[in-house]
């Protein structure tokens, strides 16, 4: 960890060491660029947590720094959203490559960070945060129910179920696929328990759906306010 934190403060980084795991809601209050994870550090509940840093925090890159592991256990952390799996002992000079791959793959593909925040009825949607809030409540979306509920209040028409699943999901929906329906019960379950005076999505039968908040009967149009930019300074937590 000595040679790590060298390295990376002599590149301009910025490096906090852990020797316990933190919240999700810590993990985006410190707005990282990285974290690097020791599955053995973090203990028995190693798996749900990088599970869970995964799914909240999609544009987080996710690296695991562990001992030896099984080819099982590396597929399964790779599948449950991790960049790059590292077995330790290993070189801090390939650790920091790979952790720069991995941060540049993100910023290729992530939502725009500097995209203002909307406030519409009582839900305040946050795309840097990919989360949404009623006051300073999360509604705790998923990763796949946010993008479904970015997508919808971005548009100003119907969006057909086909087209949420291949702008959402990034390929064509098979035919009899419920995806899309089941997500978007589960994203209006949430905004009703956070927000149960509005009407948030519309269904429009044989079709899909569309996003017009409404409460006893009449409609409002969204502000916008903006956020702090992000600073250029790369950060990354090992834990």
């Amino acid at each position: 960890m000595q040679v790590l934190s060298n390295r990376l403060d002599a590149l301009g980084w910025d490096l906090r060491a852990l020797s316990s795991a933190v919240t999700i809601d810590a993990l985006v209050g410190m707005r990282l660029n990285a974290l690097v994870v020791d599955l053995a550090v973090l203990g028995p509940g190693s798996w749900e947590y990088l599970e869970r840093v995964c799914s909240r925090l999609p544009g987080l890159a996710v690296i695991v720094c562990t001992g030896p592991s099984s080819v099982a256990q590396r597929v399964r952390g790779l599948r449950l959203g991790a960049d790059a799996w590292m077995t330790k002992p290993c070189h801090a000079e390939e650790l920091i490559c790979v952790i720069e791959a991995a941060i540049r793959r993100h910023r290729r593909n992530e939502m725009p960070q500097m995209e203002d925040s909307t406030s519409i009825g009582e839900i305040t949607i946050r795309p840097d945060l990919y989360q949404a809030y009623s006051g300073e409540l999360s509604l705790e979306l998923t990763a796949r129910e946010f993008e479904i509920l970015h997508l919808l209040s971005q548009s100003d028409r119907v969006l057909r179920r086909e087209e949420i699943y291949e702008r959402v999901w990034g390929y064509a929906m098979a035919h009899g696929d419920r995806s899309v329906d089941v997500f978007v019960r589960k994203l209006r379950q949430k905004l009703r328990i956070a927000s149960p005076s509005w009407n948030y999505i519309h269904t429009h039968f044989g079709v899909g759906y569309r996003f017009a908040p409404e409460v006893d009967g009449g409609e409002v149009q969204p502000e916008v306010d903006a956020h702090e930019p992000e600073s250029d300074l790369a950060e990354v937590l090992a834990v």
